[in-house]
């Protein structure tokens, strides 16, 4: 497993002056180099200016949103992002979105939640999943190349978030084996805590690029008993 980089620089974006400033001390206290904005185009302005290795973005922004700033940092590059949602049933939405947000964390959380969170997200984004093997594999008419992680139908490229390349690739690299949500959320997410529903929602996402028909999945399909498994 690629460890996550021993410093790593990330952005805290959140109009929350008090939150932003225990996130981003406890972020220090961690190791890592931290700058903070309180607005959505402050933060999107150091974003494309310093490329940080991750971003911790507050979804309910005043005026430029988070969701917003998230879609305009990922047309320029692949940097991780994480959303911090207001608690209320938005999860859903906002992975549904299309933001392209690798991960979110309802408020409110305990900064040892968002350290693991952060450190899941900054290990996949050094390469976690595309460095055992080489090659490429096929769910459906989607190909993802293990290596350079880049996720193709019909030779035109799928934006999709590094999460759902995760996710993608473990289906991929397990054919036919039924996996429950805790199991998903353990070996792709790397968490043993936290409601299996992220991995509900990841599933119901994916199957929109992978799926002929999302309502009548053939091969992101649940299991009897509960969970899923891949039918290439």
């Amino acid at each position: 497993m690629t460890a996550a980089p021993a410093t790593a620089r990330i952005l805290v974006v959140d109009d929350d002056v008090q939150l932003a400033g225990v996130v981003a001390r406890h972020l220090v206290g961690e190791g890592h180099a931290v700058n903070v904005a309180t607005d959505g185009p402050g933060g999107l302005h150091l974003a494309l200016e310093t490329l940080p290795d991750l971003v911790v973005l507050d979804a309910g922004l005043p005026g430029l949103d988070g969701v917003t700033v998230c879609r305009q940092i990922r047309e320029v590059a692949p940097i991780p992002v994480m959303l911090l949602t207001d608690r209320g049933g938005d999860d859903d939405r906002l992975l549904e979105s299309g933001s392209g947000a690798d991960d979110y964390l309802t408020k409110p959380f305990s900064t040892p939640e968002l350290a693991a969170r952060v450190e899941a997200l900054l290990r996949r984004a050094g390469g976690q999943v595309g460095a055992p093997g080489s090659g490429t594999v096929r769910v459906g008419e989607v190909e993802l190349d293990l290596v350079t992680r880049e996720v193709t139908r019909h030779g035109e490229p799928l934006p999709l978030s590094a999460r759902l390349v995760d996710l993608l690739a473990f289906f991929a690299r397990h054919p036919g084996r039924a996996f429950t949500c805790e199991e998903l959320l353990a070996s792709v997410w790397g968490w043993t805590f936290d409601d299996t529903a992220t991995v509900t929602v990841h599933v119901r996402r994916l199957r929109f690029e992978v799926e002929p028909d999302p309502t009548e999945p053939q091969h992101l399909v649940a299991h009897v008993g509960g969970g899923y498994r891949c039918d290439p």
